[in-house]
Order: C-alpha cells, then structure tokens, then sequence
C-alpha cells in the first residue's frame, strides 16, 4: 500500500507542516494539550459551534489531507479511536444527571458516540461510500488500517482516508489522573523519555493518511506491513514477533534504517524498549515519539505521521533532533505497545 498525503494535529505545530518542525515545543506538568488551527477554513461556521474539540481536529485534518491528496472525496473513510467524543459524553451523563433523565436535548447523546468523527467527516466532504468506525483501546488505529488495506486489496475501493483522533478533556484526564498513570511532578516534556520515572504525560491528537494500491511520484511513503499481537509472555517473544513480521517482507532487523518506538517516560513501560534498544536494536538509529504528542491509545496515528515525514524530507533532521545517522533512511519500524497489552508494529519504506 502507498500513503498518498497525510495531515496531523497535535501538541507540536504539526498541521500545515511540509516538513517536520525545526524545533520541538516543551511543557511543563503531565498534560499536552493539542495546537489546534482555525477551524474556519475547514468546517462550516455554523456547525463549529456545536462540534467539540475532537471532532473539529478529525474534520479539519481529513480536510487537509484530502487537499494534499489532491481529491475532492474518498472512496472510503476509516477512523479509529479509543475515546470517542469525550466532551459531549460528559454533556450527556451530567444533563442526566442534572434534569434527573427528563427533557434531555438528545443533540449531545448524538454526538457522543463514536462514530461521531467519522460521520462528520463524510458530511463534509461529501462522501457517500464506505464508513466504519473502530473502538479497539490500544489497537484502534491499527484495526482501522487493516481494514483500509482490505478494502484496497478486495478493489472495494481506490483510495481510503484512514485516520485516528482521540481527545483529553479536563473530566476525563481527572479520572484518569487517579489511577497514578500520569506524572506527579512538573518536569519538561523534553527530558521525559530520557529521565525515565514513575507515570508519563496525556495527550491527545488526530492524524489522517490517504491509502491507495496504486504507485505514483506523488506518493509519501509505502506502508510494507503492519503487525499486531497482544500481551507478550516477555522480551523474547517481542523479539520474535519482529523477526516474523521482517522475514515474511524478506528482510532482518539490519536492514532497518531507523526505529521509531513508544517509549513515554514510564520505567516500567519503558523496560522493554530499552532492553530490545540495548540488544536487538543496536545496528539501527532509535527515536521516540511520546515526548512530543503524549500517551494516548492511538498516539500510533501521530508516529506514522512522523515516519512519514522522515522518509518525505530523506532525514530524521526536526524537532530538535540532528540527522547523526548521515544517511537518507528507506526503512523504518515503529514498534509500540499500549499498556504491555495491545502491541504494535508498522514497517514504512521510501517510494
């Protein structure tokens, strides 16, 4: 498969970028909140009013990407995502609870569900074919992909927007909070992966990509494969299942230029990158991603962004970090897992 455009909104300046930003935007605390654009330009006035925040960044980032494209409307749409509409889930559950299930305006409950994004998006742009919405925690994104793949593969389609959004509102991070997965302390998201301790920082984000079968000079990069597996007896297996991945495409872990993997500052999360970095990894040059977006079940959308954007430019050069490696990388692996539980692997080459 080919990845024809892409666009993305995160906590770094992401949206519009035609190259991975020089430098890298720092916070404080343990939560990222996303740079959103003006929405103006890419939903209608009149419906921005009663969007929340995830629907507007999934619009107008589909939007974007579409432009890039070149097209006026996909074939199909697949979206994935772990939260849904948040915002207007919390709307719902406390007008229930405030008009004690009487009179409630059924506009918020209509726009809490899941499929919410996607819907919005085909609206948009006009699209009246194939529209499926995953909800697989961790492996969202990886599900909505799959199913794009499929979907190009069986010719039910020439091109499909796939694409991931999620968001944090203030009542969703506070319970999250409580469960101790975030931070206690108010360090630099800049140190965060290399001064590993006790929890990670939230985040939230959307990204798009457009898929075709088809080879063109316009493409951004091809996607070679993507992999999942979940709960892993240990390191060994992780191994394992790489190795597998990698030999059905006729390569081993040499032939990797670059790996992009998920480390978000947590010690015990991070346990597995370092020791597969420490060993396995060795011949190739290894970057993280969760520094920049923050940890959330489809960050995985944000890190092909970013493999993307490597392999358009033919450096690893951005966000603060210098191209050591010297040479234009063909080959990258983003390896990530959500919790220990669901994990995930993608292999992207240059065109």
């Amino acid at each position: 498969m080919f990845i024809r455009a892409i666009a993305g909104i995160s906590s770094q300046e992401t949206f519009r970028a035609n190259e991975l930003p020089a430098e890298m935007l720092a916070y404080e605390g343990k939560r990222l909140k996303a740079v959103e654009p003006d929405y103006k330009e890419w939903v209608d006035p009149k419906m921005i009013r009663r969007m929340s925040r995830v629907i507007k960044m999934g619009v107008a980032s589909a939007s974007l990407c579409l432009k890039n494209a070149g097209i006026g409307a996909p074939d199909a749409i697949v979206t994935g995502t772990a939260y849904g509409c948040l915002d207007d889930t919390g709307i719902f559950i406390n007008r229930m609870l405030e008009f004690n299930e009487e009179m409630l305006n059924p506009t918020a409950f209509i726009q809490s569900t899941h499929n919410t994004v996607g819907a919005q998006i085909a609206l948009s742009v006009k699209c009246h074919g194939y529209n499926n919405t995953f909800v697989h925690r961790g492996v969202s994104f990886e599900s909505a992909v799959l199913d794009s793949i499929l979907l190009l593969k069986d010719r039910h389609a020439k091109n499909v927007l796939v694409g991931a959004a999620d968001e944090l509102t203030d009542l969703s991070f506070s319970i999250l909070d409580r469960f101790g997965i975030y931070r206690e302390d108010a360090s630099s998201t800049a140190s965060l992966v290399a001064t590993p301790s006790k929890g990670t920082v939230a985040g939230e984000g959307a990204a798009f990509f457009l898929l075709t079968a088809e080879a063109d000079p316009d493409n951004v990069a091809a996607l070679d494969a993507i992999h999942t597996f979940y709960k892993p007896a240990d390191i060994a297996e992780v191994k394992q299942e790489i190795i597998t991945m990698l030999a059905v495409q006729s390569l081993t872990i040499d032939d990797i230029d670059l790996i992009i993997d998920g480390r978000n500052g947590d010690a015990n999360n991070d346990a597995g990158y370092a020791a597969l970095a420490g060993s396995f990894f060795t011949g190739s040059q290894v970057v993280s991603y969760k520094h920049l977006c923050g940890e959330y079940p489809t960050s995985t959308s944000f890190a092909l962004w970013y493999a993307s954007m490597i392999l358009k430019a033919g450096s690893v050069k951005g966000f603060g970090i210098d191209d050591v490696a010297g040479k234009q990388p063909g080959k990258i692996l983003i390896y990530n897992h959500y919790k220990n539980i669901h994990h995930s692997l993608f292999l992207v080459s240059a065109c």
